[in-house]
């Protein structure tokens, strides 16, 4: 499958409109990022990078924002339309805001959002 970076990044940006407002809202110290491709030697559409917010504590406070990567190339390459894309698109980014959640890829696979 083909598309532009700027496709793509449009179709991350639908999918986090489609995230409820009560749950970006409580989103803190996160950025989402479109990457072409992940780190080398790694297989994956994305990826979250930073402390759970089930995990931050009383001692949390000055860290550099949490990092949400969704990886263009990967998921392009698993894809046979903009539909298909789209779909993984959500998915992916369903996945990684739920890690930021402490939710962990045995959970997400058991909801469906593996």
């Amino acid at each position: 499958m083909e598309m532009s970076r700027e496709r793509f990044e449009e179709l991350v940006g639908e999918a986090l409109d489609e995230v409820p407002e009560e749950l970006l809202r409580l989103m803190s110290n996160v950025v989402i990022l479109v990457e072409d491709d992940p780190p080398a030697g790694e297989n994956l559409l994305g990826l979250y990078e930073g402390h759970a917010l089930t995990e931050r504590g009383w001692s949390y406070s000055g860290v550099l924002p949490d990092r949400i990567f969704i990886y263009r190339r990967p998921i392009l390459r698993i894809c046979a339309t903009e539909d298909d894309v789209v779909d993984e698109v959500a998915v992916t980014v369903v996945h990684e805001i739920a890690h930021h959640f402490g939710i962990d890829d045995e959970r997400l696979h058991a909801l469906g959002w593996g």
